[in-house]
């Protein structure tokens, strides 16, 4: 009788913690972003898209990090979904060698990814987030600069101010010590969202900037044309695990309703009104698919 006892609070004792342990199962999917404002609303407007047209649950993984952070949580199975460009794959990712051709990229990065990591490349969103160099107007017109080979001879006297990541990449300023021959005097790390005021007031004299950043126009910089075509095509792409879509299958048809709408013009406003309008990430996001007839 005695060993009766024991035995019977030892099983209940295992049921509940195996009740306990499926209970805390992740459900639902993980949207994850790096740490830049358009990923921020990228992430909200996949999420959002999501939760209003599935009763799947969303975990929200805003600035999770630079590309590499979040590259591996999604290889990992952290992450489910999250937008990657098709240049930074291509060149970062895959360490393969630049090329222009921007539908070929798409091609390579989507088979790359569903061969060696199980990953599938959905439809690209419509806009070209590429890399680009811009200096205050004021101070290119006066030394006569237009494009990064103009920059060239002027560069030991000046400062760029990058983000650690462009700074150590072959697409960034390794790359383009390469190419170009171009070499500035000092180099200063920063944050994302800080290269832009750095460069607008003075701290800096050349920024690394994104095509789509409304901070261009608002802080009234001069982007340089890369004159030898060095930067390579950064289609934004939602990217998903193949386990995730085996499970929600639906979930391809739904993001890829995103398809094309978001042009280098749209996303630029969006950027903007978050970064110099104040607004919240999350209603951005949540507005535009709503004047998309997305979501109600």
């Amino acid at each position: 009788m005695f060993k009766k006892k024991i035995i019977v609070p030892i099983l209940l004792i295992g049921i509940i913690l195996l009740s306990v342990g499926c209970s805390t199962q992740k459900e639902g999917i993980a949207i994850g972003g790096k740490d830049f404002t358009e990923q921020d609303i990228l992430v909200y407007i996949i999420g959002e898209l999501i939760e209003n047209n599935t009763d799947i649950p969303v975990r929200y993984r805003n600035y999770l990090g630079g590309t590499n952070i979040v590259d591996g949580a999604i290889r990992r199975g952290d992450l489910d979904i999250y937008v990657e460009y098709t240049g930074t794959a291509y060149i970062n990712l895959l360490g393969l060698e630049p090329i222009n051709d921007s539908q070929r990229v798409y091609e390579i990065v989507a088979q790359e990814y569903a061969e060696k990591f199980n990953i599938k490349w959905l439809k690209p969103l419509g806009f070209n987030n590429t890399y680009t160099l811009a200096m205050r107007r004021a101070h290119a017109e006066e030394l006569g600069i237009e494009k990064i080979s103009d920059l060239v001879p002027f560069a030991q006297d000046l400062t760029l101010g990058a983000t650690h990541e462009f700074l150590e990449r072959k697409d960034g300023y390794l790359g383009l010590q390469e190419v170009y021959g171009i070499t500035f005097g000092d180099t200063r790390g920063l944050d994302p969202g800080l290269t832009y005021a750095a460069v607008r007031d003075g701290a800096v004299d050349v920024n690394d900037a994104f095509s789509t950043d409304g901070r261009i126009v608002a802080f009234d910089l001069k982007v340089l044309e890369d004159d030898k075509n060095f930067f390579p095509p950064y289609y934004a792409v939602p990217i998903i695990r193949m386990d995730t879509l085996e499970k929600y299958p639906q979930l391809e048809e739904i993001i890829n309703k995103l398809a094309g709408r978001l042009t280098d013009e749209i996303m630029q406003k969006l950027n903007a009104k978050v970064d110099l309008d104040g607004e919240n990430a999350r209603d951005v996001a949540r507005n535009w698919l709503k004047s998309e007839g997305l979501i109600k």
